[in-house]
């Protein structure tokens, strides 16, 4: 249904320098980048506001897909909005204003994303699946980069792939944990189509043939 993006996670590259590793994803012609923004509290890190979304967008022309992490995340809509984000991705766990939010999304024009954690079941997004753009399925405890990827998680891929095809919907299937050569190709298989790397990105000793395995 979509060509295969690769949107790899800034958050793996260097704090100190987060427009050279967006230059980075540029130079090696993506199109995404992934900007995770963690609060403390929905997940056990932080990393960083609005502002240097701001910041980075006035360096970049890339889709900013910005997945917030966040216990209130409907209180953020606006700002990340204005800063550049081109979607915003928010989930379905916190207790606020679900359907409101991605409303309030796509109002400001942006693509509206939902997202999962491992352990949340594809059916509570019932009321949401004709109101999304986006959905995250995450295949790693959210918080920190580098952890394995959980297997398991391919069928619930393939079931939210079954899902949109019955229901003649259109959203993207996105992946973020774990993501390498290997566990990319099992996604794409399952029915995935948009991949979030970080460690495997950055650290690829051979970044464009990476790319060739996500993007085919």
């Amino acid at each position: 249904m979509f060509d295969p993006i690769l949107a790899p996670s800034i958050l793996a590259g260097n704090h100190a320098h987060l427009a050279e590793s967006e230059a980075i994803i540029a130079k090696h012609g993506l199109k995404w980048v992934h900007l995770d923004i963690m609060d403390g509290h929905f997940v056990p890190n932080l990393s960083f506001g609005p502002q240097t979304l701001k910041d980075l967008r006035k360096e970049s022309k890339l889709f900013f897909d910005t997945h917030l992490m966040l216990d209130n995340p409907h209180r953020y809509i606006d700002a990340f909005a204005e800063a550049g984000a081109d979607n915003i991705t928010i989930h379905v766990e916190p207790d606020y204003p679900i359907l409101e939010t991605l409303k309030r999304i796509k109002a400001l024009g942006k693509g509206a994303g939902i997202s999962v954690k491992p352990k949340t079941e594809l059916g509570v997004l019932e009321s949401y699946w004709e109101h999304i753009n986006l959905l995250l399925i995450m295949t790693v405890e959210p918080g920190f980069g580098g952890q394995a990827f959980e297997p398991e998680m391919l069928i619930k891929i393939e079931t939210a792939a079954q899902l949109r095809k019955d229901r003649g919907l259109s959203f993207r299937i996105e992946v973020d944990g774990g993501i390498t050569e290997e566990t990319v190709t099992l996604c794409r298989e399952a029915g995935a189509d948009t991949f979030v790397a970080g460690t495997a990105f950055f650290k690829a000793e051979d970044r464009d043939g990476f790319i060739r395995v996500c993007e085919g």
